[in-house]
């Protein structure tokens, strides 16, 4: 097998329709790399870390490539639905695939449940006569019904989402280049580059202040690795997958760095504050008529995707989990769409449980539920970082066939990105908001102990480990 294929023979035929196309897998990795963190989240980073948080978003940005990259060599060696548990689960021993699957389930579970509420709340800005919990019950219901028709209609419904968020970002940079080189509008009199530097500097309240930002930043970033759950229903996933991961750096520069370069040269880092969305208040200063409905629009749209992809995750990541006895049978079922439904069905209702615990629960609860989702991804992340590195010593040692996609550096941007994320996590735990999060990784981590203990003993054969080094190269 020469080195341009894909390992087929490690390829299980999971019963999935191939029904993602090119332009829908480019547009759900674009798509994951923009959400409620960049149109929401970044005015409390710009308030902590003022300009040098485009540096911030630009050092996550490079580490996330390289997770990506890492992801990108993994999912050519082998593209498989539900992929990060099943690397694991290859290269790291069953009781981390069981882990990270149920945790990247949980991940998607709570985010699904922030999001739908926060899509209600954007609802109610227009219609403030209609009940929160109709709208929640709306958006819940419809989605639902997209996730289970078929993956093609799924794919269809993030392209168009996707797509509004991108001609979002993409009009603001224009209108803002246009406010800093033709000086119109109402903010063209204090317009200008040296607005990133001359308030205080472009560390205004110290690096420490800025690196703090980090967890919140990486949160914007969780779901871009959503583009390897596709990997099972691509259509060409050997062409599609490369492309829209080489083409995150671009996505990256673009809707996150050139968003906040413009936006922070227009308006001065000052003028903004936690709570409130930054394009918002640059869309008012510029005077554009309507601009609060009009963001308020693309969040709307932001959080709905993210809803739409909770969806698809979970229902591929426990039917992988049950095909491999890590969870109950009836998870591992397609219906006549092929589509998993009973997975989707159960992770639903839990996200629908969440719509109803959103009601007592006091305004911090968002916070709480988003820093779970961050320790969440963060796992994920990690593990497809040691999986990959082990993938690699097994490829150098002539035991596994190489990737049609090797990522550059090796192992060793691996082990970079990987050190990054436990940097991460140390900040979490010294921030006191935050690091609430990891009191629930750590009850998280016990009730999987449990289950995993409870697993073999009914099941003493699934604790066996798939060791990749006895795979030789044929």
């Amino acid at each position: 097998m020469t080195s341009a294929q894909v390992d087929t023979e490690n390829v299980p035929e999971e019963g999935y329709e191939r029904g993602l196309g090119s332009r829908q897998v480019q547009m759900i990795a674009i798509g994951g790399a923009i959400g409620v963190g960049l149109f929401m989240g970044a005015g409390a980073n710009i308030a902590k870390a003022g300009p040098s948080i485009i540096l911030m978003y630009a050092l996550a940005g490079v580490v996330i490539f390289f997770i990506m990259r890492a992801l990108g060599e993994l999912l050519l060696y082998r593209p498989v639905s539900g992929s990060f548990a099943e690397y694991a689960r290859e290269f790291l021993g069953p009781f981390f695939g069981f882990v990270t699957g149920w945790t990247y389930w949980l991940m998607w579970v709570v985010t699904g449940m922030a999001e739908l509420t926060a899509a209600a709340i954007y609802i109610h800005f227009w219609f403030p006569e209609i009940p929160q919990w109709v709208s929640a019950l709306v958006f819940l219901v419809v989605l639902f019904g997209v996730n289970l028709i078929s993956v093609k209609i799924f794919g269809e419904v993030e392209f168009w989402f996707s797509m509004i968020k991108v001609t979002a970002i993409i009009g603001m940079i224009v209108i803002g280049l246009g406010v800093l080189t033709l000086g119109f509008s109402d903010a063209g009199d204090t317009a200008a580059v040296s607005n990133l530097w001359a308030h205080d500097g472009f560390f205004p309240n110290g690096i420490g202040s800025s690196l703090m930002t980090l967890q919140g930043v990486m949160f914007a970033y969780l779901a871009v690795e959503l583009v390897g759950v596709t990997a099972g229903e691509s259509e060409n996933p050997e062409k599609t997958l490369p492309k829209a991961i080489n083409t995150l750096p671009w996505r990256i520069i673009v809707f996150y760095v050139g968003a906040l370069l413009v936006i922070l040269s227009v308006v001065k880092w000052t003028e903004f504050s936690a709570g409130e969305s930054p394009f918002v208040h640059a869309f008012g200063k510029i005077g554009i008529p309507l601009a609060a409905g009009i963001v308020n629009f693309v969040v709307l749209t932001a959080a709905l995707s993210s809803c739409n992809s909770g969806m698809y995750s979970t229902g591929r990541m426990l039917r992988d989990l049950a095909s491999n006895s890590e969870a109950p049978q009836a998870f591992g079922k397609l219906n006549a769409r092929k589509t998993p439904a009973v997975g989707i069905t159960v992770s639903v209702a839990l996200m629908g449980i969440g719509v109803v615990l959103n009601y007592v629960v006091p305004e911090k609860a968002f916070l709480y539920v988003t820093s779970v989702a961050t320790a969440a991804g963060i796992w994920t992340w990690m593990m497809i970082l040691v999986s990959h590195i082990r993938y690699r010593a097994a490829v150098d040692a002539g035991r596994l066939r190489a990737s049609s996609f090797p990522a550059p550096g090796g192992a060793l941007f691996s082990w970079v990105a990987l050190l990054f994320l436990v940097g991460v996590t140390c900040m979490i735990a010294y921030d006191k908001d935050a690091r609430i999060c990891l009191y629930v990784a750590a009850g998280w981590a016990v009730a999987l102990a449990v289950g995993w203990a409870v697993l073999k003993s009914r099941n003493p054969q699934i604790a066996e480990r798939r060791d990749p080094d006895l795979e030789k190269v044929g």
